[in-house]
């Protein structure tokens, strides 16, 4: 074994004391000058009573990057300690992507997080906690003369990474079945999963978070992009936030960092898209939607490779029969998705003397709209708009393909057929759901 570096110790040991100094001063501040705890508590931060101490109270809590307690706050099982640099690298995001400058956690007795907060201190950008773990002989040194209590202090700070107990689950904690197999009747083509909270990982977002949204830096960027002056930062929004409060009015129960965030956890909104355009117009003085459908650029380029397959008189088998309605089901696509983005207009706007589209298109493009004029003029809404919507797409497209094509009423009911098959799955899925 190494002696120690006497330079090394004497920074360690201002350190120890300049942290212990620190914290009593905060709690003598708090008592009257004649408090007989004073004198109790003068006596409680000498270095060697107060490690000692520390040491004895390690065992209460334990350091963590995945917890367990923001899955439930009375769950109670295995918590993990597994530094991001020992994890395998994966393409997605994860705790692995954090690297070595991580925030460790630390969960059990809330009465003892000092403990941690001691092990958080660094010297040359190593923590006491590293230092404990490596059995560091300058570390050592400066803990206790005695190099049997020295050492027993150390192991005792570096169980702190240590797994309490077996690995266990808890009626509270999340559980899922994860398929590994081919099979799914197979019981033994699953893993049991316990998910645990990345706490290490979620406070580098709500950090980064943080800054993206208070930093003077990111405020003077806001600012530069109000004036349309240059800034070198970007300027980042996340719309949809929300804020999950864990541990209520005491959240340091659920772990140090989460006592640091004051129980707030950032939710980032997890939505899909939706389409926004400047162009986004009314459908107004036009008799037929299918005018600025045909026009898309998608549309255009669609009807064109169905008509050249056609075109090229292809065998008539099922490949064919498949080719020819893969083709279709993108104009379909093309024309659900051309539904939905006049659906973000403000309701109403079929109901205006502009409007010439069919009482059937009125009540697919403007369902709400149409649905507040017939609520006031006391008139029954039908119930065969998808069939008409569907009846006049086959329409519009065997118009489109009978020029040089001999389309005629087989290829209307096919195309029919296949625009309400799409429509009543996208309503059992709730996309056209009343």
């Amino acid at each position: 074994m190494n002696d120690p570096n006497p330079q090394r110790v004497a920074e360690l040991r201002a350190l120890i004391t300049e942290f212990l100094t620190k914290r009593r001063d905060e709690k003598l501040e708090k008592l009257t000058p004649e408090d007989p705890k004073r004198v109790e508590l003068l006596q409680q931060f000498i270095p060697a009573n107060w490690l000692g101490d520390a040491a004895r109270r390690a065992g209460q809590i334990q350091a963590v990057t995945h917890s367990l307690k923001p899955v439930h706050p009375d769950a109670k099982g295995t918590n993990l300690y597994s530094p991001p640099n020992g994890l395998s690298a994966i393409e997605l995001v994860g705790t692995h992507c954090l690297g070595d400058n991580f925030a460790g956690d630390v969960v059990g007795n809330a009465a003892a997080l000092d403990v941690y907060k001691f092990l958080k201190l660094s010297l040359l950008g190593r923590s006491f906690l590293e230092l404990a773990c490596e059995a560091n002989v300058d570390l050592a040194a400066v803990l206790n003369d005695d190099p049997a209590k020295a050492s027993d202090w150390l192991i005792a700070f570096a169980s702190l990474t240590d797994s309490r107990g077996h690995l266990t689950s808890h009626t509270l904690a999340k559980q899922l079945y994860w398929a590994t197999g081919d099979d799914p009747h197979d019981n033994a083509s699953y893993h049991l999963l316990s998910p645990l909270y990345a706490s290490s990982l979620a406070h580098r977002v709500f950090e980064a978070l943080q800054d993206d949204r208070f930093s003077e830096a990111a405020k003077a960027a806001r600012e530069a992009r109000k004036a349309n002056t240059f800034d070198e930062r970007p300027v980042r929004e996340y719309p949809q936030l929300a804020i999950q409060q864990l541990g209520g009015t005491k959240p340091q129960n659920i772990s140090q960092l989460n006592s640091e965030r004051r129980g707030n956890n950032s939710l980032l909104a997890s939505l899909p898209p939706v389409w926004r355009s400047s162009d986004l117009k009314p459908l107004l003085n036009t008799e037929s939607m299918f005018s600025s459908f045909s026009r898309r650029p998608e549309v255009r380029a669609s009807l064109k490779e169905l008509l050249a397959f056609l075109k090229a008189d292809p065998k008539r088998n099922q490949e064919t029969r498949n080719t020819r309605a893969a083709m279709v089901n993108e104009l379909i696509d093309a024309f659900l998705q051309f539904t939905a983005e006049l659906h973000i207009l403000e309701p109403g706007w079929s109901q205006t003397p502009q409007c010439h589209l069919s009482d059937a298109e009125c009540r697919w493009l403007d369902p709400e709209g149409v649905a507040q004029t017939d609520t006031e003029l006391q008139r029954p809404a039908p119930t065969d708009v998808a069939e008409r919507i569907s009846a006049a797409f086959a329409n519009w497209l065997n118009g489109r393909l009978r020029d040089p094509l001999p389309l005629g009423d087989s290829e209307f009911l096919e195309w029919r057929n296949a625009m309400q098959a799409q429509i009543k799955a996208d309503e059992r899925e709730g996309a056209y759901a009343d």
